[in-house]
């Protein structure tokens, strides 16, 4: 049996979490799908895939199969293509993972320009402010927003830097207010983006002093543009990165208090960067992608 077929069968498996969608992106049979998968696995010596009736998800050593199949089908691919002269043009399937807000306001404007310029990409988007596991989920491309844990396995390529402000509505601030200190946050309604169980706490760092601070209030959501709008209704204070809300403080809906400070809820050297595997160094799909956001995030 073919064992590139093999490989290719085993990785749309792996990538589309089932048998079936597998089948029709190759045009065939469900079935001949199976065969070529169990026939891997019987070379193989073990099983690759865990199989339920709900879902399609990999072993340990899958995954670690998948990892270097997937490389080696990409570098057939780059073959191919400089074979016929087409100098690695950007083709195929790129998985996509991203926070919402930031993909909707940053990756959405950018999708008629991909489709000009690379005629021969798709892209798969699965948005969520959740963080995701590329390898089970079988993602090219992560964007995350933060400091990225170092593996080996993954590089972090910074695309932009990440402000937050915290900011409140000239409303809000003329019935409660603006905090001169960050202790007087404290005293205030603050919004705040559920991150998890445990207290909510924002720390801040100007020249002189770096400090944590206990905050509060009426609203926790797990996404930053509702914040905004809270924000921009007069229900409190808000932390909130700077690519999101610098149309409303040029406008004046919100105005940023204790701008002598940088805050953060977490780390304070953090950024927007697109995560990949190292095994797809190189991959012009992802490179691609991820030039036209940096520009955009600029």
């Amino acid at each position: 049996m073919d064992r590139f077929a093999e490989l290719k069968a085993f990785c749309l498996v792996a990538s589309n979490g089932g048998f079936s969608a597998a089948a029709r992106q190759l045009g065939v049979a469900t079935s001949s799908v199976t065969r070529l998968v169990d026939a891997l696995e019987a070379r193989i010596g073990g099983p690759l895939l865990n199989r339920s009736t709900r879902s399609i998800t990999l072993t340990a050593s899958g995954r670690t199969y998948f990892d270097h199949a997937s490389q080696i089908l990409a570098a057939l691919d780059e073959a191919d293509d400089a074979a016929a002269g087409r100098d690695a043009e950007p083709a195929g399937v790129l998985r996509i993972a991203a926070p919402v807000t930031l993909a909707i306001r940053y990756i959405a404007p950018l999708l008629p320009e991909l489709a000009r310029r690379y005629p021969r990409l798709q892209l798969d988007l699965r948005l969520s402010d959740a963080m995701t596991n590329m390898v089970d989920e079988a993602i090219d491309v992560a964007i995350r927003i933060g400091n990225p844990e170092q593996q080996p396995s993954l590089i972090a390529r910074k695309l932009a830097g990440h402000r937050r402000h915290i900011v409140a509505s000239p409303a809000y601030l003329a019935a409660r207010g603006a905090p001169q200190s960050p202790d007087e946050l404290g005293e205030h309604n603050c919004l705040l983006f559920a991150y998890g169980a445990g207290r909510a706490t924002w720390r801040l760092r100007n020249a002189d002093l770096a400090t944590e601070v206990d905050v509060h209030g009426s609203l926790h959501v797990n996404n930053s543009d509702m914040l905004r709008q809270a924000a921009l209704g007069g229900l409190g204070l808000a932390l909130l990165p700077g690519w999101l809300i610098q149309p409303d403080l040029d406008q004046g809906t919100l105005v940023a208090v204790l701008p002598d400070y940088q805050a953060n809820p977490g780390e304070m050297d953090v950024g927007i960067y697109a995560v990949y595997p190292a095994n797809r160094r190189g991959a012009s799909k992802i490179r691609v992608f991820t030039d036209l956001l940096a520009g955009a995030l600029a």
